[in-house]
């Protein structure tokens, strides 16, 4: 009986065996297609994300450097306006190029002449002899002060080198102020949008191809290390390669068959491909293991069916399947006690220890988590089950003490109260994490199934507060600990377009007095010390009513806001020249000063004022200022 039970047994199997191949060649043949076919697209993505990626890199800093390079033009105007003998000096007009960081400096008369410049060879240069510097002639014509001009890097009229300049009108007189600039940032971001770039930065598998092909001309744009610059007749072509949207075999070099998948981006064809030959190798090495699997599989079925035949354990296994049963409801103290050979007590044994080792798993968990030393803690419980097992860690991490740990163990739905409890303080903008105090943040992320939950809890503070770090480096000055300018711009705007009806606010532009000399006199430090003793005071107003920030150099601005009427703006300048009057800094051993400062506002009672006519406003009161009084405010 047991030989023809065995002899059936292995028939039946061995003829389930190849049948299961048969369909497993089919289905693993269209499984590895769609997997390439993933592992392709998913390239092809990456590959479409970092153009995109690039672009906008491109894009920002493109407008940045303009916004740069504007301020530093407009810098060096002012400086010529309010001091001419810059002009006709061209050691001078150097030594105010090198201050500003700029290549190039010129100044161009009434007539479109160079008549003063950094470089001393362009003087006299004519801008109506070239296509690059005739277009700053049209800000000569222009009756509009601030008319100013940025040209996109180009090849320059007088020398041919690649140059980026920016020009603004002049105030005092007409002309018209140039810098100019070498675009090392804006090439440098132009160099890593290439296709040949972005490929070198993708590994490639063996055989494995990336190309790039214009949707026009079929022409090869770019080419991972391995293929040939242009595809020769014999290969696949731009109308086989639109095919291949949803992959596809076509021939390829050599003739041979390529599994190719493409995606049309932009008007180019980006295109992924390896040879057929390495997906067969891959069936083949799938079929032959699952096969070789399945001889195992079988000798141990027909080894195993034996055994229970042979020991007739049937009735055996009926018991330990009433006694599972009982410890599957929860009844962790059965005992599985299954005699009559030895077979059965190890496996009455072997079922009582795993029960002891599922009581003790938490603790087990625990210690590996101690040992690898990841500050991390696991909880688990059922539906309808009291017990909750959790790592020993959990409490450390919530810096909840042990006993309460212990406690809220035994009771799932106090547990479940308690975690929902810590995720009353989730961090804006972060997922499950959520802030146990100023010092200590978690992330929960937890698993829900028809028989419960399970839970992992990871202590991701360092994370959290090199975060917090880079958004305050990102929006603070580094020198005086003040907002940026920028940052400044976009507070002030959003406090002027939701001020209260019947509130004011004003901008002030505020200019360090003498802040030259002290530099030259005492040297960059103390400047520095200067610089940050003044921002110390500014620091020190009233939040609810100043917003502070240093725009450029000794340059700051505030925005006085929340205010009942022109009186208490007015009032809050003094407040501020007072404590600046009491702040006295010590610039040497027999010297001491208080800060001087010149400061211009503008006010408004309208929250739909455009912030930039504000701070303009308040630009044209601090230059009043600076030229008549200086050392106290002025409004426009």
């Amino acid at each position: 009986m047991q030989k023809m039970f065995i002899k059936y047994t292995v028939m039946i199997i061995t003829s389930a065996i190849f049948l299961i191949l048969f369909f497993n060649f089919l289905f693993s043949r269209r499984t590895l297609e769609n997997q390439q076919f993933n592992t392709f697209y998913t390239k092809i993505e990456q590959v479409i994300h970092t153009l995109e990626s690039n672009r906008t890199e491109l894009e920002l800093v493109k407008k940045n450097l303009d916004e740069d390079y504007l301020t530093r033009a407009k810098a060096a105007a002012y400086v010529m306006d309010r001091q001419e003998e810059v002009v006709t000096d061209v050691s001078m007009m150097q030594y105010l190029a090198e201050l500003l960081n700029v290549d190039e400096l010129h100044v161009i008369d009434e007539t479109g002449i160079i008549v003063s410049s950094s470089v001393s060879k362009y003087v006299g240069f004519d801008m109506k002899a070239g296509n690059q510097t005739r277009p700053f002639l049209a800000l000569l014509e222009s009756d509009d002060e601030g008319a100013y001009l940025i040209q996109e890097p180009q090849p320059n009229s007088a020398e041919g080198k690649i140059m980026q300049y920016v020009g603004v009108a002049r105030r005092a007189q007409k002309g018209v102020v140039q810098v100019g600039f070498v675009p090392e940032r804006q090439m440098e971001a132009q160099s890593r949008n290439t296709y040949n770039y972005i490929f070198s930065m993708f590994p490639t598998d063996v055989e494995e191809e990336l190309f790039v092909v214009d949707c026009e001309t079929g022409t090869v744009l770019g080419h991972s290390e391995n293929i040939e610059q242009n595809f020769v007749e014999d290969c696949y072509q731009l109308e086989q390669l639109m095919d291949c949207t949803e992959g596809a075999y076509k021939t390829g070099k050599n003739g041979k068959r390529m599994y190719i998948v493409s995606r049309n981006y932009d008007d180019v064809l980006i295109c992924a491909a390896l040879p057929g030959r390495v997906l067969f190798q891959k069936l083949l090495e799938n079929t032959f293991h699952t096969f070789f699997y399945l001889l195992f599989i079988e000798a141990a079925v027909i080894l195993l069916l034996y055994y229970l035949v042979k020991s007739k354990v049937i009735n055996g296994i009926h018991c330990i399947i009433d006694k599972l049963s009982a410890i599957t409801d929860g009844n962790l103290d059965t005992i599985v006690d299954v005699g009559g050979n030895h077979e059965f007590e190890e496996l009455s044994g072997g079922i009582n220890t795993m029960v002891k080792s599922i009581i003790n798993i938490s603790d087990k968990i625990s210690a590996i988590i101690d040992i690898s030393g990841i500050p991390l803690a696991a909880f688990e419980y059922g539906n309808g089950k009291e017990h909750v097992f959790a790592t020993s860690g959990i409490g450390k991490l919530l810096e909840t003490p042990t006993e309460k740990i212990a406690e809220l163990c035994r009771s799932a739905e106090s547990f479940d109260k308690y975690i929902g409890w810590i995720a009353r303080n989730p961090v804006e903008g972060e997922e499950d994490v959520y802030r146990i105090n100023d010092t200590k943040y978690v992330r929960i992320h937890m698993s829900k199934s028809q028989e419960g939950k399970l839970g992992v809890i990871t202590d991701v503070t360092t994370d959290m507060m090199e975060k917090m770090r880079m958004r305050y480096e990102n929006t603070h000055d580094a020198l005086t600990r003040l907002y940026k300018y920028r940052h400044f711009q976009q507070l002030a705007q959003d406090i002027l377009q939701n001020m209260p009806e019947g509130k004011l606010c004003a901008i002030a532009m505020l200019d360090l007095d003498y802040f030259k000399s002290i530099n030259d006199t005492f040297g960059h430090d103390m400047g520095d010390k200067y610089l940050q003793s003044f921002a110390a005071v500014m620091n020190a107003m009233p939040s609810d009513h100043f917003l502070t920030a240093r725009r450029s150099g000794d340059e700051f601005c505030m925005m006085i806001y929340n205010c009942d009427d022109k009186t208490q703006i007015i009032q809050c300048l003094e407040d501020f020249y007072a404590k600046l009057g009491q702040y006295q800094i010590t610039l040497s051993d027999t010297q001491t000063r208080t800060i001087s400062a010149s400061t211009g506002f503008a006010w408004t009672t309208s929250s739909t004022e455009e912030l930039s006519a504000l701070l303009s406003h308040a630009d044209e009161a601090l230059y009043q200022i600076k030229n008549t009084t200086k050392g106290t405010y002025g409004e426009y």
